[in-house]
């Protein structure tokens, strides 16, 4: 059965922000970096269209029978018109299937530029680096600069060894009965699927 396809919340609100950087890198030290910041909402990256990706804490999660105290949103504001999408690791994972659709090898380039932000490069280094061409949907600078900040999240959410901290999203984790199995909807499949299709 097909999965259906994430519901986009977005929300209008102006939003009083103070700006915060944490440099990218995988597991505890950004968890711990993340966890220190105050209760408030923060722009933690700019997005060359004028939009901005925030982060609001706390963020209220609750995983597998656990309130998270520190856990925080990843949201994509637009201060002109006040706009506030929480964006999800569904909401991209199903825009990275339509953008596969379109164009098989774009969307693999950007898969690999998401796996350089998986395994702790700043998003914007690997932008200076590559040309990311959009076949459709979201601009792939804005779903790097998400991505941090949601494996961010995953890696405080969902602490490993018990979990699998940002793996969850990228390797297409799930909790089924007690124990963690592999979904096969993860980005690191659909990456796998492209490659088949593109070599």
């Amino acid at each position: 059965m097909a999965k259906k396809k994430a519901k986009v919340n977005i929300y209008k609100h102006s939003v009083d922000l103070a700006s915060l950087k944490i440099k990218n890198q995988p597991n505890i030290e950004f968890c711990k970096a993340l966890e220190a910041i105050k209760y408030k909402g923060y722009k933690v990256e700019d997005i060359s269209d004028g939009r901005n990706i925030v982060i609001t804490k706390p963020g209220g999660k609750y995983s597998y029978g656990t309130i998270k105290r520190e856990d925080f949103m990843v949201w994509i504001y637009n201060e002109k018109d006040e706009s506030l999408w929480l964006i999800s690791h569904q909401n991209i994972l199903d825009d990275l299937k339509e953008k596969a659709n379109s164009d098989p090898r774009g969307t693999l380039k950007i898969i690999d530029g998401l796996m350089r932000v998986y395994n702790g490069e700043e998003p914007d280094d690997i932008l200076k680096k590559g040309d990311f061409k959009n076949p459709i949907g979201e601009i792939p600078e804005a779903i790097f600069k998400a991505y941090k900040w949601i494996w961010g999240q995953e890696d405080c959410n969902y602490l490993q060894p018990k979990y699998k901290g940002r793996a969850m999203s990228w390797e297409g984790w799930e909790k089924v009965d007690s124990k963690l199995e592999k979904s096969g909807d993860g980005i690191a499949d659909l990456r796998e699927k492209l490659k088949e299709q593109t070599f």
